[in-house]
């Protein structure tokens, strides 16, 4: 799958209640034909009919303060991975000719290569202030931008922040057209919304759907809680605005979820209060800032959340904590799950990457804390994530039926040395349930269900008392990760 960078609806018919009902055909009504129909009861309110927005009255009043945006730049490709000029990378023979043409010369050297490309953006400032998504302008060594009214100019970048995919750009022009910005927040899920794009190069072109779902996470390493929607959302669409049946931007239009390329049912857009706050800083400063924790975390499945003796599988699962760092210092430990931070719950592990990021640098925050079956606050004051990023560790792997399945030893000092651990102990085999959850033979096994891994006994005492699951914290080339295991 992956996530691209960039239906009718049913008419509802009023019947008026009581009258007759007949048959349709071509002959003549009569009475022999009717049939009595009772008088109707309503047992609940009947829900208010909804009269579709005026999407044209939107268009003509918000389409010229959308603007195309066209850029050229370079970019730096790898000899091995342009392959033949001209041929359909699906192609079969694309890999054979790649190969070959790597043994013609040298393999793997980079050189320079033209880079053009289109999106979308609409103005905020009459002044000639614009915003775009950040990955519509990268690379770029020149913007264009294109109105409505078919005049072009010449754009500089303010700055962009690609955590959040925001950029903003500013064009020496005056008394142009502008958008009202909605808020977000008060959008509904099943409300109407509409954007105004490019979509490959199509200038002004609208298309019109619904919302989807609300905040959203996705895996791109994004603090953005994004907005859901079935609006078609094609290349070039992006950076163009989402707008509510009110004609105020409530988002800006950047994901689409496809596996061919093209708008495939969902797209997403960053909401529009997070992009103004991002355009704010980069306007005042040339750059957003983003708040850090220092942790590394990842989702809370079913069997963690049996071996936490938590009551629903929610929050993010701490597997890392940096010495030294916001989280180490708030007392943040392994094993921790974060439930609540400045009293927002955190579902998912997604979820706090986007909290945390959207905070400023020295910023407090309290969190709620799930720590050995029981629940704390603890403070932090955040970092700067220039310096560090937060990280949702990958896990795979699955945990199902069986026995733990290890065959343990103590680390020989040597081994702990080259670890950088004090206390765990190495997994020579693995088999049954562990090897199931992907537990692989040289893994050191640093804790089980929190408890640090201090010898082979200590493991048997924690495993025989376990219920269902015990989550088994690992570390594997230098990285620590949680792995829950089914041993019952």
């Amino acid at each position: 799958m992956n996530f691209s960078m960039t239906t009718p609806r049913k008419l509802v018919l009023a019947l008026a209640a009581g009258g007759m009902i007949g048959a349709v055909g071509t002959g003549a009504y009569t009475s022999a034909h009717a049939v009595a129909v009772p008088p109707i009861t309503a047992s609940s309110p009947a829900t208010p009919l909804v009269t579709m927005p005026d999407f044209s009255t939107i268009t003509s009043r918000d389409g010229p303060a959308v603007v195309n945006i066209s850029v050229t730049g370079t970019t730096k490709t790898s000899m091995e991975s342009q392959g033949i000029p001209g041929m359909d990378p699906e192609d079969p023979m694309f890999q054979f000719f790649k190969r070959f043409q790597g043994q013609m010369g040298p393999r793997g050297q980079a050189r320079e290569m033209p880079m053009r490309g289109q999106g979308s953006g609409f103005i905020v400032g009459s002044n000639g202030v614009i915003m775009t998504n950040a990955h519509v302008v990268k690379d770029a060594k020149e913007v264009t931008v294109k109105l409505t009214d078919r005049r072009e100019f010449q754009a500089k970048v303010l700055g962009s922040d690609p955590k959040t995919d925001i950029a903003v750009l500013k064009i020496d022009a005056k008394d142009l057209p502008t958008l009202s910005l909605g808020n977000a927040k008060d959008l509904k899920v099943g409300e109407w919304v509409l954007a105004i794009g490019s979509p490959f190069g199509f200038e002004n072109t609208v298309t019109a759907g619904v919302v989807s779902a609300k905040g959203r996470s996705l895996p791109d390493d994004s603090f953005v809680p994004f907005i859901q929607t079935d609006v078609v959302v094609n290349p070039g669409n992006s950076g163009g605005p989402l707008i509510n049946a009110r004609g105020e931007v409530v988002g800006i239009n950047s994901q689409i979820y496809s596996r061919s390329g093209g708008y495939q049912g969902v797209s997403f857009a960053i909401p529009i209060d997070l992009a103004i706050q991002i355009k704010d800083q980069i306007v005042a400063h040339g750059k957003a800032s983003h708040a850090r924790l220092g942790v590394a975390v990842q989702e809370v499945n079913q069997t963690f959340a049996d071996s936490f003796k938590l009551a629903r599988p929610e929050g993010a699962l701490v597997s890392n904590v940096e010495k030294g760092g916001p989280a180490d210092q708030a007392g943040l430990k392994a094993g921790d799950v974060i439930l609540k931070v400045d009293g927002k719950p955190i579902v998912s592990s997604g979820d706090l990457p986007a909290v945390i990021g959207l905070n400023k640098p020295g910023a407090k925050i309290d969190m709620e804390v799930w720590r050995k079956g029981a629940s704390e606050t603890l403070t932090a004051k955040l970092g700067d994530a220039s310096d560090k990023k937060e990280t949702v560790a990958k896990n795979d792997s699955s945990a199902e039926g069986g026995k733990l399945g290890l065959a343990l030893r103590p680390l020989q000092p040597q081994e702990r040395r080259e670890a950088a651990v004090d206390t765990g102990l190495l997994i020579e085999d693995t088999g049954g349930a562990a090897a199931m959850a992907g537990v692989q033979p040289g893994d050191v096994l640093l804790a089980i269900n929190g408890t640090p891994a201090k010898s082979v006994e200590q493991v048997r005492e924690v495993v025989s008392k376990a219920d269902k699951s015990v989550a088994l914290l690992i570390q594997r080339d230098g990285d620590k990760i949680f792995v829950p295991v089914r041993i019952g």
